[in-house]
């Protein structure tokens, strides 16, 4: 994927890894950039001044707005699915399960919406490259953020299905597993974390090479070679990380 010269939509561009993705492929030479978010978030957003950067308002987890987004998005040829939100709560432990529907929607619906949408767009203009940023925990769940790890498990499985589907129009998928990194999102989260920048970076090196699948980060680097190793290893580490001592409800 040559990011010079693309048309590029990023989506949860308003923060975090988003935007400093938009800072770096608007570095890189993009020629248009669509930065969608959700209104709220966009309007405190700061871009790259004198890049081609189009804010859009966007909700992933609206599927028609998503469809009119591509309608109105028709020479996009880089598509990243970046949108996503995390609840700090076990799969067993939390009160209820309304948090983990929302993590679903955005994380895995919002994917597949995006994906969905915007496929006949990249086959129109030649096939290009779609993006989903996952996370080291779609490998191995960690249950202190079980339901996030279980949605972007979920869209880890469907990245995979659109690869196989999208190879025959010439669509290149790339999957993205970050540690854990300094976002505003993961603000409740007292590990070691990396900078956004080193994971904007990341992603555009792997498209320039053609990967298929990066990690990025030390501890997610380690996480793969462990899981090829010793998975069960991986499980229980990351299996100490609970929610809490109530993790397990009696």
């Amino acid at each position: 994927m040559q990011i010079d010269g693309c048309e590029a939509l990023v989506t949860g561009a308003a923060g975090g890894i988003g935007t400093t993705l938009v800072a770096a492929l608007a570095a890189r030479g993009a020629r248009r950039i669509h930065a969608a978010d959700l209104p709220d978030a966009l309007s405190a957003a700061a871009f790259p001044a004198g890049t081609a950067v189009e804010p859009l308002p966007l909700d992933v987890a609206d599927e028609a707005a998503v469809r009119r987004a591509a309608d109105a998005c028709t020479g996009v040829t880089l598509v990243v699915n970046n949108a996503a939100i995390i609840a700090w709560d076990g799969v067993m432990s939390a009160p209820a399960l309304d948090a983990a529907r929302a993590q679903f929607e955005v994380n895995f619906w919002g994917y597949l919406h995006v994906a969905r949408a915007f496929a006949p767009v990249l086959a129109g203009n030649g096939g290009g490259a779609l993006v989903n940023v996952l996370s080291e925990v779609a490998r191995v769940s960690a249950p202190f953020c079980g339901n996030y790890a279980a949605s972007k498990a979920a869209a880890w499985s469907a990245t995979q299905c659109m690869r196989a589907e999208l190879a025959a129009q010439g669509t290149h998928v790339l999957a993205v597993f970050p540690s854990s990194t300094d976002t505003p999102m993961v603000a409740g989260f007292d590990g070691e974390k990396q900078p956004p920048e080193a994971v904007a970076e990341g992603i555009c090196d792997a498209l320039e090479r053609g990967l298929e699948d990066v990690c990025i980060g030390a501890h997610s680097i380690q996480t793969e070679a462990l899981m090829r190793s010793d998975p069960k290893a991986v499980e229980r580490e990351f299996g100490a990380l609970l929610p809490g001592a109530d993790a397990i409800p009696d």
